[in-house]
């Protein structure tokens, strides 16, 4: 599954679209205390008031928001488990039965009781709809309806959200005109902010795939291991933060620990030439052991063979064969911008200009310096230029 075909779902998820159509929505709400389902309720999804549908639409849209491998992550199915949540939600996306449907997402919710101590009051809320993708791009001067020309994918997904309750308030009665104090004591569903949840099945190449489900987390990089462990019974899968600490890991055993500015900014600049370069690609560019070995040499790295590379790949990630997505060794891929911290100020520069950022020893103190090709401006105050 590539982001556009995630940015296309997430599309949808807004009232009267005429690709979208959701069935049946089911709340369960689960209480801190016992950890049980306190109550459920299902109706289908035309009868909700039309307020809360876009509510709801919002929370789905939320849900389905953010980057490949950082938020959300396309996981396998195991093949070994026993009663796999694979069937069931198969089952579930086949039936026909609203009610086969609740209790198959109800053994869902046993399933994420289990072994779960909720913090907060939660609301688990599963919905099953179909959308359409149509096959080609639409044609203006086509008179024929787009619809007739669409791939349909039945669909059910889950968000999981925490409850809050509402604050104090002192109100003024118009009526009474008097100041008053509130206590509401009903809790507020947090439908902004999902905590994690999925979309099932997977789409590849406009086909769904039913061997494989979206994991939605609302904390970027911090997947939840138990809900996709023990929920979904999918394999877990690598953040971009750990494929990042892989790559970091790697030139370290190669360069060792320290580089200039100059070749950093190099390896940077080299990664990022391979990702254009694989604009236009359905699957995202990647690095292998021999990717690596090219763009350290070209980088200027000194002593750089295929077979270090290659026992570097063995010793950090124990396969030789392993491939990284190159978006995800960029730093900071979602600004594109690396970070300089120290304990009196942190910098942030791009990785095309880190050649203009040095660290020098001046009059025993270790300084950074910046390379400007203008005058500094702090406050409006124009920074004078002091001879070293």
């Amino acid at each position: 599954m590539n982001k556009k075909e995630v940015a296309h779902i997430r599309k949808q998820f807004k009232l009267d679209h005429d690709l979208l159509s959701l069935y049946d929505i089911l709340n369960v709400y689960v209480m801190k205390e016992t950890n049980e389902i306190y109550h459920w309720e299902r109706l289908p999804f035309g009868l909700v008031d039309r307020e809360k549908q876009e509510l709801y639409m919002g929370n789905f849209k939320k849900l389905l928001t953010g980057e490949l491998d950082h938020k959300l992550f396309e996981l396998k199915f195991q093949d070994e488990a026993e009663e796999p949540a694979k069937v069931m939600l198969h089952q579930g996306l086949i039936t026909g039965d609203p009610e086969e449907w609740q209790d198959l997402m109800l053994l869902l919710v046993d399933r994420m009781l289990a072994d779960t101590k909720y913090e907060k009051d939660t609301v688990i809320t599963f919905v099953r709809g179909q959308y359409h993708r149509p096959t080609k791009a639409r044609n203006e001067a086509n008179e024929e309806s787009e619809k007739n020309e669409t791939f349909a994918h039945q669909f059910i997904l889950c968000s999981v959200n925490s409850t809050e309750q509402q604050r104090k308030h002192l109100m003024f009665d118009y009526v009474e005109k008097e100041f008053k104090y509130s206590v509401i004591v009903d809790p507020i569903v947090k439908l902004s902010s999902p905590e994690q949840g999925f979309l099932y099945p997977s789409v590849t190449d406009n086909y769904s795939d039913i061997n494989r489900v979206l994991y939605c987390t609302g904390k970027s990089n911090y997947p939840d291991p138990q809900f996709i462990e023990q929920v979904l019974n999918a394999e877990s899968s690598i953040t971009a933060m750990e494929e990042r600490a892989y790559f970091e890991d790697i030139v370290k055993e190669i360069a060792g620990e320290h580089l200039d500015s100059t070749t950093i900014a190099q390896v940077y600049e080299q990664i990022q030439q391979v990702i254009e370069d694989g604009q236009g690609e359905e699957e995202p560019a990647t690095l292998d052991f021999k990717d690596v070995e090219r763009v350290l040499k070209v980088s200027g790295v000194e002593d750089v063979t295929a077979e270090k590379v290659e026992r570097a790949f063995e010793t950090i990630i124990d396969d030789r064969n392993y491939e990284m997505k190159a978006a995800s060794v960029m730093p900071k891929f979602t600004t594109k911008s690396i970070k300089i911290e120290t304990k009196v100020a942190t910098i942030s520069v791009s990785p095309q200009d880190l050649r203009y950022v040095k660290q020098v020893n001046y009059q025993g103190k270790r300084c950074i310096m910046i390379e400007v090709d203008e005058d500094v401006v702090i406050e409006g105050f124009t920074l004078s230029t002091e001879e070293l």
